[in-house]
């Protein structure tokens, strides 16, 4: 993970994490990367220092920063969770099973219905391949890291 300096054209200075650094490329580039404080989507990284603990530091724990909370982002989590909600009150819980069931509904070989549960990437690609809809449940922070 990378953990970057930001500051908006505002001059509002707030962090991010990414995967890696194309990630923070490719998302500021479409403009998914936005001031925590005013929305804003320029967005430039901010010169850092590398964050080398000194050895008399290691193991002390790990410091925490936290930016202003974008009302957009509540909302957002907010349809996520009613999402998940409306999934799991309307559909059957396949578990483990789901490739096969949704194959077994795909090819009609049993009733239509809704239904989720888990895969591997790899089922769910094979998945999409063959013209079988899939749809990730976003993860929610309660659902842990």
């Amino acid at each position: 993970m990378m953990h970057y300096d930001l500051i908006c054209e505002q001059g509002h200075a707030f962090d991010g994490w990414f995967r890696d650094s194309a990630a923070y490329d490719e998302q500021a580039a479409s403009g998914l990367v936005a001031c925590s404080h005013c929305g804003s989507a320029k967005v430039e990284k901010r010169l850092m220092a590398p964050g080398i603990p000194a050895k008399s530091n290691r193991g002390s724990g790990q410091k925490m920063v936290s930016a202003p909370a974008d009302p957009r982002l509540a909302e957002l989590m907010t349809m996520m969770r009613e999402m998940r909600r409306h999934v799991q009150e309307n559909a059957e819980y396949v578990g483990d099973r789901f490739a096969e069931e949704a194959r077994r509904i795909h090819y009609e070989e049993t009733g239509q219905r809704g239904i989720y549960g888990s895969t591997t990437p790899g089922e769910a690609r094979a998945l999409i391949e063959e013209g079988i809809a899939v749809h990730p449940l976003p993860r929610l922070p309660e659902d842990g890291n």
